[in-house]
């Protein structure tokens, strides 16, 4: 009885650690999503600057040059980041298998002992006396 209590409040807690670490996944993935979405928009803006055949003189083009050497750098970082957030989700999602693994452990302990349980059930009743005895008298 103190078993089957104890395995109980092991999965419960077991099934919290799993919807704790599945959150934390979801979190992470939608942290490297836009992630991605902002280094993709960066090399959007670099692409943007890119210096034009234009009479506006030297000044522009060093501000035009100036500009996309800071996407550019920007677009390095926010890459550094994506593979950051990438090698996060990867250890949530490991982290999150981790957790089912364990929960699912302990739901087999859980069948296991029920099954125990309906065994020895059934073998007390077997091995139980009968209620009354039928005695047949000659008629």
């Amino acid at each position: 009885m103190a078993d089957a209590r104890k395995l109980a409040r092991i999965h419960r807690v077991r099934s919290l650690q799993l919807g704790l670490a599945q959150a934390e996944e979801l979190r992470v993935r939608d942290i490297a999503a836009s992630e991605a979405q902002l280094s993709h928009r960066i090399a959007q803006l670099a692409a943007a600057v890119a210096p034009a055949p234009r009479a506006d003189g030297a000044v522009t083009l060093a501000a035009a040059a100036h500009y996309r050497d800071r996407l550019h750098r920007s677009a390095e970082s926010a890459t550094n980041r994506v593979r950051a957030a990438e090698a996060e989700a990867a250890r949530a999602a490991e982290a999150t298998r981790s957790a089912k693994r364990d929960q699912s452990a302990v739901e087999k302990l859980l069948a296991r002992a029920e099954a125990d349980a309906a065994l020895r059930a059934i073998r007390a009743l077997q091995d139980a006396p009968p209620v009354r005895k039928i005695r047949h008298d000659p008629c």
